[in-house]
C-alpha cells in the first residue's frame, strides 16, 4: 500500500510542477508578446528569449516538485523537463500547423531532460 501512495504522490508532484510550468510559460509569453509589440525585436532575440522562457518554466516546475535532500531529484527533474518539452512542442506544432522534424522535436525534448535533470539534481543537493 505504501508503494502505491508513494507513486501517487510522485505523480501528483509531477502534475503540479507541469501545471506550474505551463502557467509560468503563459505569463512570460504574454509579457514578451507585449514587449515585442512595443519594441522592434529581432528574430534572433526572440529565439533566445523563447529558450530562456522554456528553461525558466522548467526550473519553476522542478523547484515546486523537488525538495531539499530528495534522492530522486535528478529523475523527477528530467521527467518533468521531458514531459513539459514534449507537450509544448506538440502543442506548438498543432497550433501553428507546422510539421516538425524528428530531430528538432528530439533536440527540444533532450534539452528539457538535461535542464530538468540538472536543476532537479542541484535542487535536491541544496
Amino acid at each position: 500500500m505504501k508503494t502505491r501512495s508513494v507513486s501517487r504522490s510522485a505523480l501528483l508532484c509531477l502534475l503540479r510542477g507541469l501545471v506550474l510550468s505551463v502557467v509560468v510559460t503563459a505569463a512570460l509569453v504574454l509579457l514578451f508578446a507585449l514587449l515585442i509589440s512595443i519594441f522592434n525585436i529581432s528574430d534572433s532575440v526572440i529565439r533566445m528569449v523563447n529558450q530562456l522562457i522554456k528553461l525558466t518554466a522548467i526550473a519553476v516546475g522542478v523547484f515546486s516538485c523537488v525538495r531539499d535532500g530528495d534522492d530522486r531529484g535528478l529523475m523527477r527533474g528530467a521527467l518533468l523537463g521531458a514531459i513539459y518539452m514534449a507537450v509544448g512542442v506538440a502543442l506548438y506544432a498543432i497550433l501553428t500547423a507546422q510539421h516538425l522534424t524528428l530531430s528538432s522535436w528530439a533536440a527540444d525534448v533532450l534539452m528539457g531532460i538535461a535542464a530538468g535533470g540538472l536543476i532537479g539534481l542541484l535542487r535536491a543537493r541544496r
